[in-house]
């Protein structure tokens, strides 16, 4: 049996004494409630202390009223519908758990919205009046602000189903548009994926299926799908390759490379594109070399930099953005109608 790594052994701030037995009993409910079900040697190891030791602690637990249940050749395990007491928490454990409570808030779907919320009542309703006003200060000098539009109601909208068929393991049909579709490819198309996780990244949700129609995992940022429809067939959970990062399987080959003068230098770190891959300090600015897969994937931001930026290569792209900045300007030409 696996073990995570745990410091249980050690309570004090320097790590210089051993865990206390009142600890170590807490510490045992903590790891039976995680893992399920241990075995002495187990918990010998995880606590560093001998067998015998933990067959006393179990028994004490045991005469303390926690229902520990044990079976021959397979450990320890908590009786099922079994919780710990209400907790108390630090100032600092209340906010962030406060604060935490008010990001998945910020970020989730309405029914885990008002979980989120009703969790932060619940947290605030137990705190001793003293504790209470310290976290109070504390939250009026710390606060976290979601992006003021990052998802689209649409894409919380399919939170709930999304949620749905990853815990069935069914199939979902979705009808997705692409920001950069391949050559001669619609940029709109039906997909039936196998759906395995959500991923919030960069202020918008993903999500991470295995797409029949590519026959590879791919990611589909949800406020691009314009449809979801769950399928009565359900997959097996085949443990697909991690890819927890939202991007394109699709290897990034065209290499783009920019110079940055030395306004835009200080700036280049606070608006980075996700395709740099290299940066080198020259006397003219910054190097920039970007990996893609399209040129369209980079040109929006590009343009952004106005006359800070020039690219160097490809040629392509640097006609495409003469053309662009060309069209620009015959727009500020003209005069501007009244509307």
């Amino acid at each position: 049996m696996g073990l995570k790594a745990h410091s249980w052994h050690q309570s004090s701030p320097n790590n210089t004494s051993p865990m206390n037995r009142t600890d170590r009993l807490l510490a045992i409910i903590l790891e039976l409630q995680d893992r399920k079900q241990l075995r002495a040697e187990d918990l010998a190891a995880i606590f560093e202390v001998s067998k015998r030791t933990i067959y006393r602690d179990i028994q004490a637990l045991c005469e303390a009223g926690v229902p520990v249940v044990a079976v021959t050749g397979q450990g320890y395990s908590l009786l099922e519908g079994y919780f710990l007491p209400p907790v108390s928490f630090s100032p600092h454990e209340a906010l962030l758990l406060i604060l935490g409570s008010e990001v998945m808030a910020q970020n989730f779907d309405a029914q885990y919205r008002t979980a989120a919320r009703s969790a932060r009542r619940k947290i605030e309703a137990v705190l001793p009046e003293a504790l209470h006003e310290q976290v109070g200060a504390l939250q009026n000098q710390i606060s976290f602000v979601a992006a003021s539009s990052a998802d689209s109601p649409v894409s919380h909208d399919y939170l709930p189903q999304l949620r749905q068929a990853i815990l069935e393991r069914r199939t979902v049909r979705l009808s997705y548009h692409q920001r950069f579709s391949e050559a001669g490819e619609s940029p709109h198309s039906i997909r039936e994926v196998d759906p395995y996780r959500l991923v919030h990244r960069a202020n918008a949700w993903y999500l991470s299926a295995y797409c029949h129609l590519r026959q590879e995992m791919r990611h589909f940022r949800l406020d691009r799908i314009e449809q979801l429809e769950l399928l009565p067939q359900t997959f097996i959970d085949s443990s697909p390759p991690e890819a927890d990062q939202p991007q394109s399987t699709t290897p990034r080959n065209l290499i783009i490379r920019a110079l940055f003068d030395g306004v835009a230098a200080r700036w280049l770190q606070e608006a980075r594109s996700f395709y740099i891959v290299e940066e080198i300090e020259t006397e003219a600015g910054v190097l920039v070399t970007l990996a893609v897969r399209q040129e369209q994937e980079v040109l929006p931001w590009l343009l952004s930099w106005g006359s800070q930026v020039r690219v160097l290569e490809p040629e392509s792209l640097r006609r495409k953005l003469a053309e662009e900045a060309a069209r620009m300007a015959q727009i500020y030409q003209e005069t501007p109608k009244s509307y």
